[in-house]
């Protein structure tokens, strides 16, 4: 018996949904920048080897609490192991997902801007002093990113404070297939350019030279996290608004599967249009926002794709975000006794308040840096490299070493035992010992 007031109307809407939380910028901002940085092909297959051997499995690890738990983050822990700490668990993925929306919502605001600029007609053409410049004098603007970030947090409250039913599924049947009909008119479109082989080549073809380099992994293994919202708690608290009869283990798959696919599509979109204007694909985070609208504003009928690039770069980091504000909303709401409404305006509240240094980083706070980062940067390694795998590492803990396996088979839902078994190695043993060895690394790389 589920002991939410809230549930899913329907197991595809959850899927939906959890689907919306993992494609999001994480596949369109993030993935190409990263894989352009560390070689293309040679980095697609690493991410692809991790998400299909990690992430998947940790994924049903993820659900099996929440489904099980039937809580919040914190409180489906209490449920499952009463009287210990394990509770932490959740509450550092309270924590975290409340820091990691408080970055991404400055980004989300940044393309909600652009998208302004491409429907007023302002960006159908390169503005005189080129896109770097002005979008490095835009976000260095103390008040403007602010504004659009602010607009961004109230879309997402928006949806959140309606419920589960009325908000946040019914979005996400709108937004997810929306998004997939956006992203295969792009890649069909940008296929269809000049020089656009080269860059499936750059996306397909491995330079095996690559796999010496340690970061190659280190960035996978956190992509495929970030980019399955695996690690801070949102698909636990997604799965504890389940009925007792909606099945984990082909959610798990769909949702792994659905969302490499998008992040495919995601590199067909962006790598064949930069090599076809022979730009330079590891330009980083500003590939989105400065090469792209480059490209756009040089091809034939690029006003309406810059529209179309940017109306879906929206609606996946919202779809996202949703999930990510519901998480510390789901925690006020059950573990602290306020209503949704209470809970959805204080969580964002305290997130844009937070995400103002993320932005005023690019301007007054430019000077803020921790190594070679500025603050936004900072708080997204920090998230990517520390906090998701240590959140993971500590769940495959409490399913694999916590739980006695004849529970943790329940509450995976898995049939088969030879299958049943496989995930279980994998959860005890192989999850455990590669996350140890990235949190080392990524503590020896900080500090080196």
């Amino acid at each position: 018996m589920n002991q939410n007031q809230d549930q899913w109307k329907t197991r595809i809407g959850f899927m939906l949904a959890a689907m919306g939380s993992a494609v999001g910028l994480g596949n369109i901002w993030r993935f190409p920048y990263v894989t352009g940085e560390l070689g293309g092909a040679t980095f697609l297959m690493v991410y692809l080897a991790f998400v299909f051997l990690i992430g998947i499995p940790l994924l049903l690890n993820e659900f099996s609490i929440g489904k099980a738990g039937q809580k919040d983050a914190v409180g489906s822990f209490k449920n499952l192991a009463p009287n210990t700490k394990w509770h932490w668990t959740g509450f550092m993925g309270v924590v975290g997902g409340i820091l990691i929306l408080s970055f991404y919502s400055v980004v989300a605001g940044w393309s909600l801007f652009y998208l302004y600029k491409y429907i007023t007609g302002a960006y159908w053409t390169e503005p005189d002093a080129g896109f770097g410049a002005v979008f490095g004098e835009w976000i260095a603007n103390p008040l403007y990113p602010l504004l659009w970030q602010a607009l961004f947090l109230g879309l997402t409250l928006f949806i959140v404070i309606r419920g589960i039913k009325g908000g946040i599924e019914k979005a996400n049947v709108i937004l997810m297939p929306g998004l997939a009909l956006l992203m295969i008119f792009m890649a069909g479109y940008v296929l269809t350019l000049d020089g656009a082989v080269e860059g499936l080549k750059f996306l397909f073809q491995p330079d095996w030279s690559q796999l010496s380099n340690p970061k190659l992994y280190l960035t996978a293994l956190g992509q495929a996290f970030f980019s399955l919202s695996i690690g801070v708690s949102g698909m636990l608290t997604y799965a504890s608004y389940l009925k007792s009869k909606d099945r984990l283990p082909a959610a798990a798959i769909g949702v792994g599967v659905m969302d490499t696919i998008f992040a495919v599509i995601a590199g067909i979109m962006i790598f064949p249009a930069v090599f076809s204007f022979g730009l330079e694909v590891g330009s980083g985070p500003p590939l989105v926002f400065i090469t792209l609208p480059t490209i756009f504003a040089s091809m034939p009928m690029g006003n309406i794709v810059g529209v179309v690039f940017f109306v879906l770069l929206a609606m996946a980091a919202l779809s996202s975000a949703v999930s990510l504000l519901e998480l510390p909303v789901s925690f006020f709401k059950r573990t602290v006794g306020m209503s949704r409404k209470a809970a959805t305006y204080l969580c964002t509240i305290i997130i844009f308040v937070l995400g103002i240094a993320s932005s005023l980083g690019f301007g007054i706070w430019s000077g803020v840096t921790f190594g070679d980062q500025n603050i936004l940067g900072m708080i997204d390694y920090v998230t990517a490299n520390f906090v998701i795998p240590f959140g993971a590492l500590l769940m495959a803990f409490f399913v694999g070493w916590y739980l006695d396996k004849s529970q943790a088979r329940k509450n995976s839902e898995i049939q088969s035992s030879a299958m049943f078994n496989i995930w279980y190695v994998i959860i005890k043993y192989i999850v455990p010992i590669i996350l140890i060895l990235i949190v080392v690394a990524n503590l020896f790389n900080m500090t080196v």
